[in-house]
């Protein structure tokens, strides 16, 4: 495995080229439409090895985001699924991209995303166990709907877990009450609101002291008016500094490249003052089809980070990746 000599630097944060990176998980197909990846990625301790969430993807056609699955792995390269849901466990036309991390209790938690049956739109429910083989979808907890946050959708959670309590930052839909009839019937009719081009994907905070009940803070981060992110500025990846946070975003410049973002970088002396750093383009992209680097996750090691990323391939589909960086 390869990286730069001088990788990109952000707060003292070195980003990784993505052309060096190794296979992680294959497509479960060929062509456009089909992916791995979605992931997020944590480090059980008690057990000396990594685990790995991920998300199959077939095309819209076929069945969208069917599956997902944590493997396991001892040297973060070579996995093994220890878990595995479909969409049906959740009465769900799709599952997207979630987050694994671990109680201070030493219990294992799931925010999973997905379109909920009742309404169509995004929302995020939480899986507890003990290990992440026991998890249950049948015994899932609401976390945040799109009428928690008065909005159209909810989705791909990021948890962070500090002193004092847990932040949860999410892709999220807002809410367009002035939207005509028609639109506001084509806003839910294919389960995807983000895939109309009514509303855009925006970042949004939300708050707990227990990581079970999230209090919605607001909005972080909102496409600009113009420019490569004007569609979608997404938060995957959130990196704490001494002089605050440094959060990788998926960015793109309208709905037609919905599916096929590229990941830009914001820096902040916290996540209500974010400030894009990557104005005039896309800080990570592949050099195959679409250009697709997206929903980076960055999982700290000793000495060192590890990038989990989705990554376009020359026929179309993506492939989910790791590059690890000297830090």
């Amino acid at each position: 495995m390869h990286s730069d000599a001088e990788p990109r630097q952000f707060d003292g944060v070195p980003l990784f080229d993505p052309r060096t990176g190794s296979t992680v998980i294959e497509p479960p197909g060929s062509g456009a439409g089909w992916w791995a990846g979605a992931p997020s990625a944590c480090y059980d301790e008690q057990r000396r090895r990594y685990l790995l969430y991920y998300r199959l993807r077939k095309p819209r056609a076929l069945g969208r985001g069917g599956e997902c699955r944590i493997a396991a792995s001892e040297d973060g390269l070579r996995f093994e699924t220890i878990w595995s849901a479909r969409r049906e466990e959740f009465g769900s036309q799709s599952i997207e991209r979630s987050c694994l991390v671990q109680s201070p209790e030493g219990r294992w938690r799931l925010f999973i995303a997905y379109v909920d049956p009742a309404d169509e739109r995004w929302r995020i429910d939480l899986l507890e166990a003990d290990r992440p083989e026991e998890f249950r979808p049948a015994e899932r907890q609401k976390v945040l709907t799109a009428a928690d946050i008065g909005g159209e959708g909810v989705k791909d959670p990021v948890v962070y877990r500090q002193e004092g309590g847990w932040l949860m930052v999410v892709s999220y839909a807002p809410a367009k009450p002035d939207a005509p009839a028609a639109e506001r019937e084509q806003m839910h009719a294919t389960a995807d609101v983000y895939n109309t081009g009514i509303v855009k994907s925006h970042t949004g905070l939300a708050l707990s002291e227990d990581g079970r009940s999230f209090t919605w803070a607001g909005d972080i981060l909102s496409p600009p008016d113009t420019g490569w992110d004007s569609y979608c500025t997404r938060v995957s990846a959130l990196l704490p500094t001494p002089h605050g946070w440094v959060a990788l975003y998926d960015g793109s410049a309208s709905v037609a490249e919905n599916y096929e973002e590229r990941a830009g970088v914001a820096t902040g002396p916290d996540l209500r003052h974010l400030q894009r750093q990557t104005v005039d383009g896309p800080a990570l992209t592949s050099p195959h089809a679409s250009g697709s680097v997206r929903y980076v996750e960055a999982l700290r090691r000793p000495g060192e980070i590890h990038y989990y990323y989705e990554y376009a391939r020359p026929d179309g589909s993506h492939e989910l990746r790791v590059s690890r960086v000297a830090a």
